[in-house]
């Protein structure tokens, strides 16, 4: 069962990722975008080996939404 849910969190996330595609989006857009996606990824790795891949997923979009963040202030910054 737990390979299951962690199946359909992969593909709901590949689903919501592929209707982004056709978007135009900014650079600070996709900064935080790929890691969202990235974070998510990895958490919903690391929570099915520990029994949560949807728990996981959450958190690691979190930070990875985060992380996505202070890296495109890091690169504005870095620009001027």
């Amino acid at each position: 069962m737990k390979s299951n849910r962690t199946v359909a969190v992969a593909l709901t996330g590949l689903i919501a990722l592929g209707g982004c595609a056709e978007m135009q989006l900014n650079e600070s857009q996709k900064n935080i975008l790929g890691g969202t996606a990235a974070g998510a990824a990895a958490g919903a790795v690391g929570g099915a080996i520990g029994g949560d891949a949807g728990l996981g997923a959450a958190i690691g979009a979190g930070a990875g939404f985060l992380g996505g963040f202070i890296y495109d202030l890091i690169r504005k910054n870095q620009s001027y």
